[in-house]
């Protein structure tokens, strides 16, 4: 099979097609026949050297994919050859190919293109993970998700608008923030333009917001707990603009404030599973219905996948871009 696979760190140009055996499914797991693949920063940052698949994962990059399954593993079944899948998986999209744990894999309805559901699992496995359970947001809290025409953000904005949150995100020019509002955000700050800080207590009439989701770190940090709310939660997932930060721990103490985070690609399978199932039975159902859909920024043919990270490391897309097999 033909796929991205580099030989060693480098810029967009070292992701260049090459020849690699088909990989075979093993238990519990399912070969799918890609059709298309969604492009993430951390695969950016894995083609750079700076960020490496996790022990046992494929070097060939990309984590999450659409297709048909063409192969089972060991105790699965094998009616299921055939079915349309998205996937979350630790490495391996960038081909023609790619093996995943079935428990990971979601149903692709009617509602979705191929290369729509190529940009759902990665998008929808860390948000809901990040802002709804370690965020614990709920019907009617507001939150703050910095990034807002980012997958992330436009995701967020997605399922904000499914489950009754009121949200404001950050974008870093009028039109991104247009766009954010024209998708569905209640709320868009140019935080090149404008003080975040200010603009959320102008908006929360000096309340602040129940949940920030930030995927910026360093000094942005502290900036963020000036915008919470008493008992509010900040949730990291990113840490784009620095790994450290210096926060006021007696303002933690007072106004209560949690502050955690967490990484996706290094969970388990069972973790993961137990996401997708979850996702499946609450999420799945507002997608079979065509309510909710990412959105779509530019797609490429899997030859074009450094113009790909030309495009994500420019940060002018709005939404997701996805490489596709045809």
């Amino acid at each position: 099979m033909q796929a991205i696979d580099p030989e060693a760190p480098g810029g967009p140009e070292v992701m260049r097609l090459v020849e690699r055996p088909v990989p075979a499914p093993g238990e519990g797991e399912v070969l799918i026949r890609v059709a298309a693949a969604g492009v993430n920063r951390p695969e950016v940052m894995q083609r750079k050297g700076l960020y490496p698949p996790p022990p046992g994962a494929p070097s060939i990059l990309g984590m999450e994919v659409s297709g048909t399954i063409a192969a089972v593993g060991e105790g699965v079944q094998p009616e299921l050859i055939g079915q349309p899948v998205c996937a979350l998986i630790s490495g391996g999209a960038y081909a023609q190919y790619a093996v995943a744990p079935y428990g990971q894999c979601l149903h692709v309805p009617d509602a979705l293109s191929m290369v729509e559901a190529a940009a759902m699992p990665e998008t929808l496995f860390t948000v809901w993970t990040n802002l709804f359970e370690r965020g614990y947001a709920s019907e009617g809290d507001t939150v703050l998700v910095h990034g807002g025409t980012s997958g992330i953000g436009t995701m967020a904005i997605g399922l904000a608008n499914l489950f009754g949150l009121i949200i404001i995100v950050t974008a870093g020019s009028d039109g991104k923030c247009a766009a954010a509002k024209a998708l569905g955000a209640d709320h868009a700050i140019n935080y090149k333009t404008q003080d975040f800080v200010a603009e959320v207590k102008a908006i929360t009439g000096g309340k602040g917001v129940a949940v920030v989701l930030d995927m910026v770190g360093g000094d942005y940090v502290p900036r963020n707990l000036q915008c919470l709310a008493d008992d509010g939660r900040h949730v990291s997932i990113a840490v784009q603009g620095g790994l450290t930060a210096t926060i006021p721990l007696f303002e933690i103490m007072r106004r209560r404030l949690t502050l955690t985070g967490s990484t996706l690609r290094p969970r388990d399978t069972a973790f993961k599973s137990l996401v997708a199932d979850e996702l499946a039975r609450t999420v799945w159902p507002h997608v079979e219905e065509g309510s909710l859909k990412p959105v779509i920024d530019r797609t490429y043919p899997l030859a074009e996948a450094p113009a790909a990270h030309e495009r994500m490391e420019s940060g002018d897309h709005v939404g997701k871009i996805v490489l596709t097999m045809e």
